[in-house]
């Protein structure tokens, strides 16, 4: 009877278990990560694509708007990540809307340019950025800029007429001026004394009366009115109605 040929592998009973160089008990190769169903985890802290488009490059940022509404008031805000033109579609619109909607209150006279200064800084960094590419849904149209907007317009136009109003106010006070027409009697008219014995004042007198004594030749207190040599002057007082200081010639 012919003899099994001499066996090498290992010996009947018990193996000890094969421990693989990586310190895998389990095989001789590691099992590889799987990733999850959808794609790895984001990072904290990282700008994805934008929230309204899913565009790249794009930043994060915060535009705001702001509606006074007389005792009330109402606080807007839309939060990136933005891409450039949704970015400044968002930043025009909401903007444009403030400018119209949001003096009307006490307070919100003043936190509406604080609200527009705010979003000059999320504006600059969407100028910063370079042309959307790879949207899943269509990027909005930034539109006309800001300051050719109809509320931006009558914004400015209503600046405008409350910054001249009150140069123009004066100015028209100034050509106009507060001096009042002068009044008495006029140049060339003749006077006399109510009572001569009496002293008494002056009053009108038609100059071919026998009874006129003076005649007006200049009202003093405008250029050129020095009365002549031998001229009377008149003392304000000395009128029955008004106060006039004229130069009076005697007609005889």
């Amino acid at each position: 009877m012919a003899t099994p040929p001499p066996h090498h592998g290992p010996g009947p009973g018990p193996y000890p278990p094969y421990a693989s160089p990586q310190g895998n008990p389990y095989g001789p190769y590691p099992v590889p990560q799987q990733a999850g169903p959808y794609g790895p985890h984001p990072v904290p802290g990282a700008v994805h694509g934008c929230r309204l488009c899913g565009a790249l490059p794009a930043a994060q940022a915060t535009v705001r708007g702001h509606q006074g509404m007389l005792v009330l008031m109402r606080f807007l805000r839309q939060e990136g990540p933005f891409c450039r033109d949704c970015g400044l579609a968002t930043y025009r619109r909401m903007s444009a809307a403030t400018l119209w909607q949001g003096w009307w209150g006490p307070l919100s006279l003043f936190i509406t340019p604080f609200t527009l200064l705010l979003n000059l800084g999320a504006r600059a960094g969407f100028l910063r950025l370079a042309p959307p590419t790879g949207a899943i849904l269509p990027t909005l149209d930034p539109g006309k800029a800001l300051w050719r907007r109809p509320p931006a317009l009558a914004f400015l136009v209503a600046t405008v007429l409350v910054a001249c109003t009150p140069p123009v106010l004066v100015l028209l006070g100034l050509m106009a001026g507060d001096d009042e027409p002068p009044t008495g009697p006029a140049i060339g008219t003749c006077v006399r004394e109510a009572d001569e014995l009496r002293n008494e004042k002056l009053v009108p007198e038609a100059c071919g009366s026998p009874l006129a004594k003076y005649r007006v030749t200049k009202r003093r207190g405008t250029p050129g009115a020095d009365c002549a040599d031998g001229d009377l002057i008149s003392v304000p007082g000395k009128w029955a109605e008004g106060a006039h200081s004229l130069c009076l010639t005697p007609v005889h």
